[in-house]
């Protein structure tokens, strides 16, 4: 990072060769993790009825016990005009090592993409993750489900590819492999039998897709700032 090309007074996110930001080189990250937490605050950790009006559908209101119910209940929500409940989902967290694990991830992966490749980069993949990770989710569990786990993932999903095209991220690549290995572990029992609970793990997969379709799609920036 050439400290020449920041503005004025700032200071580089890269300290003594680690990235270190600060709230300024990654506003949209912060308002992501802000809203979370003020999400599982207003809402009980997920627990009482405003919960029911940021998940996909409104359980409440809905058969969604099976894939048709389920498809009906989406197609009638989203008809009433309901779109923000494609992207909601992400802010419901259900404890708070889920809403600290994955902030901890976003603000790690995801400030270094917002200040890298810029702000619209960081809002398109948010966007796509959560748009493929939610419905994917919903269509095979229903709406009980919530967290930035789908963006997480596709945030990792893109730096990982988009790092083999244009090295500029810090990636560990163990990362990529603790992840896939912990993706893969959600769709066995162990889980369960762990006592972890249900894992949201189409969200997980439906993020890391998107991902890596926008790695593919838009190509790395130019060195601007890397």
């Amino acid at each position: 990072m050439d400290d020449q090309q920041m503005k004025p007074g700032r200071r580089s996110p890269i300290v003594n060769g680690r990235w270190q930001p600060s709230p300024g080189h990654a506003p949209v990250v912060i308002s992501l993790i802000v809203i979370a937490v003020v999400t599982v605050w207003l809402t009980s950790m997920s627990s009482n009825e405003l919960a029911a009006g940021l998940m996909v559908i409104d359980p409440r209101q809905y058969e969604w016990f099976s894939l048709a119910d389920r498809l009906n209940a989406l197609l009638d929500t989203l008809s009433k005009g309901q779109v923000w409940r494609l992207i909601t989902p992400d802010f419901l967290h259900f404890s708070w090592p889920h809403i600290i694990f994955n902030s901890v991830m976003l603000w790690f992966l995801g400030s270094q993409i917002e200040f890298i490749d810029g702000r619209t980069r960081l809002l398109v993949l948010a966007l796509v993750a959560s748009l493929l990770s939610n419905s994917l989710q919903y269509l095979v569990t229903g709406p009980l489900f919530g967290g930035l786990s789908g963006v997480v993932y596709a945030i990792m999903g893109y730096c990982w590819l988009s790092q083999r095209r244009l090295p500029r991220f810090q990636f560990p690549p163990a990362l990529i492999t603790f992840a896939l290995a912990w993706m893969v572990l959600g769709f066995t029992p162990l889980p369960n039998m762990l006592g972890m609970g249900n894992m949201a793990n189409e969200a997980h997969l439906g993020g890391f897709v998107a991902g890596l379709i926008v790695a593919v799609v838009l190509s790395p920036p130019g060195r601007r700032k890397a």
